[in-house]
Formats: C-alpha cells, structure tokens, sequence
C-alpha cells in the first residue's frame, strides 16, 4: 500500500507499507522531498513503525516515531504527524491530487440561491461517479449574504441593512460562519471531490490538504499565505479567506464525496457588510482586530491584480499542478439545481430552518 501526504506549506510525506498476516504493518519505508537529521533518523522511524497493529490511529503512530528519534533529530518541512498521516492514507488506500482527471466549471454570473444549488448536485455527481473531481469558479449576479447551515438567521443578519442594500440572503448546506459578497467583490470556489482523497485525513487535515493548492497559487502571485486552523487563510496582514465543508454519502450509502468551498476577499466594503451583517464585539475581539475593515484584508491590495486576473492566474496555478480541462454544467445538472432552488435554496422554510 502506498499513501502520501503533502504537508500544508511543507514537504511531502510518501509511506509504503505492506500488512502481515497478524495485521500488522511490514516492510515500512518511509521517504519523501524532507530534510532530516541525523541521516540515520529514517531509519529509526521505519523501525518504530514496523509491526503496528494496523488500526493504531494517527496519534498513537505519532508516539512511536516521536520516541524513536533522537532528542537532536530535526526535521524540517515535516513533521512525526504528517509521517502518521501518510501511513493512515496507505492503510485507507488514499487517492491524491494527480490520480484524477479535473474539471473546470467557469460560468457566467448566477443567481446566490442557485449556487447554492449547484454545490450540492455537482458534488452529488461526483459521490455517484457520474462527474470527475470538479474545480468550479463562482460569479454572483448579485449581492449575497450567505450564511452556514447551523447559524441562527436572526443572529447573523440584519433584515433592514440587507433590505437597504439589495441583499438576498440563502443558506448553504456546509456549516461555518456567515460571509457578504458583492459581485466583484470576493472570490468563490468550490472543490467537489471523491471521498478517497481525504481517506485517512482528520476533519481538520481535510481543510489543510483541499487548501494547499490555493496557497501555492496566492505565493505564484507574490503572497505568503497559510492554513490557519480550523478554516481560515492568512497572510501577514491577516484573514484572506475562509472555507467550509461538507460530506455526502454516495449512492446505496457507499463512498461519497466531499465539498470544499472558499470565499476569498478581494475589495469588500466592510462598512455595507456591518450593516448587513450582524458582526458582535466578541466575534472580533476574538480575531485580535477592532473592526471589521481589518478583519476582511482584500486581496486588491495585496496583489496589484484585478479580480479577473486574479482568478485566471489561481485557475492556471492548478492547471500547472494537476491538469485541468473545461468542462460545463450538464442539462441534468442545470434541471436539478433549479428545480433545488425551488424546493429548497429559495424557500423560506430553508433559509429560516433555524430562526
């Protein structure tokens, strides 16, 4: 068995493995682009791995190889975990970025209800395997609130400033916190991919791992940014963006898939988005910010680049990296997503499930 497990912002981390008849790992071998010392450390966590019982979790792979190294081993770009991780993927028998063939969806602008919408056929398409992975670019026709699955409406939202402004306000089917969006103003994506390629992962590796090319891309155009648990993008000069999750069962309760979206900001008008918004004192005091204009750093500023630019640049970014051929939605697709936005995404009884 083979797994890897590219650490977010570091090295990659390769474990392969095989499962003796008592159900313990053999023939361990640890390798990847890593530095390690003293050269003899890779041995010794070959070793500390060999004959675990194969249904040891990541935390108690991480204890043998942390207590086989020595108090003067570094390692740089890697880390005892992300080594744990790697094992757990080869157990789980993990897919990865390049064993797949993705797909661009990059339409024109739609309605905040119907994107809604589509997150959930596209990446219920996927869990049945009737779509490949699919990366999909958003554009909004109009100004949106657009909170979590799990937040109270009337917490979130002030229903006069989103009256004011023109705002629709939808919910979506992933958890996490609320985001405003005007059409030029942010950019949203969305990965829909096979359950297989976070096998192995924790709920909170999983965010780490569909992230990582996105960091890759910001730094092609200049930025450093990082994963900062449990959801969020940062750079130097704070949050960037933010993500959410959700996983769906595939047919007959079989393997699924999971969606992956992230709202970046671009040029937000954050004064419009607190009085839209319902933004508490606590809430921001726990980010370490005064206001909500720090808070929301837009990516205008920090790469010179219009949005459109912006964009292509990250599209292309992922392109280099996996490949990535044009595709569109399918007439099924649009059906279902709109007969969706009837029943469900612009219904009162959805966006106000809880109050």
């Amino acid at each position: 068995m083979h797994g890897e497990y590219k650490v977010p912002g570091g090295k990659l981390v390769v474990v392969d493995v095989e499962i003796d008849d008592g159900g313990r790992l053999k023939d361990v071998r640890v390798s990847g682009d890593f530095f390690l010392e003293p050269d003899d450390a890779i041995e010794r966590i070959d070793a500390a791995l060999e004959g675990a019982p194969s249904d040891t979790d990541t935390a108690g792979l991480k204890a043998r190889v942390e207590g086989a190294l020595p108090p003067s081993a570094v390692l740089f770009g890697f880390t005892a975990e992300s080594v744990a991780i790697a094992v757990r993927r080869a157990l789980a028998q993990a897919t990865d970025w390049s064993d797949y063939d993705w797909q661009l969806i990059h339409e024109p602008p739609q309605p905040p209800a119907l994107h809604m919408a589509l997150d959930e056929v596209i990446t219920a398409e996927v869990a049945a395997g009737r779509r490949p992975p699919t990366l999909r670019v958003w554009q909004w026709d109009s100004p949106a609130v657009v909170i979590g699955s799990f937040q109270s409406l009337r917490n979130e939202v002030d229903p006069e400033g989103a009256e004011r402004h023109g705002v629709t306000v939808v919910r979506r089917i992933s958890g996490g916190g609320a985001m405003f969006v005007e059409p030029k103003s942010t950019i949203t994506y969305s990965l829909s991919v096979p359950e297989a390629m976070v096998s192995g992962l924790s709920f909170a590796d999983s965010y780490a791992y569909l992230d990582d090319w996105v960091l890759g891309a910001l730094g092609d155009m200049g930025i450093r940014a990082w994963y900062q648990p449990l959801n969020d993008i940062a750079t130097e000069v704070g949050k960037v963006a933010g993500a959410a999750q959700k996983r769906m069962v595939g047919p007959d309760g079989g393997a699924g898939a999971v969606l992956h979206h992230v709202t970046m900001s671009y040029d937000i008008d954050a004064d419009k988005m607190t009085e839209v918004l319902r933004i508490g004192r606590e809430k921001l005091s726990d980010k370490g910010t005064k206001s909500a204009k720090k808070r929301v750093d837009p990516l205008r500023r920090q790469t010179g680049l219009p949005r459109e630019a912006v964009i292509e640049r990250m599209i292309e970014s992922f392109r280099s990296r996996y490949g990535l051929s044009e595709g569109r939605l399918t007439p099924e697709e649009t059906a279902r997503a709109q007969e969706l936005v009837r029943t469900k995404f612009a219904s009162e009884e959805w966006t106000a499930r809880v109050p």
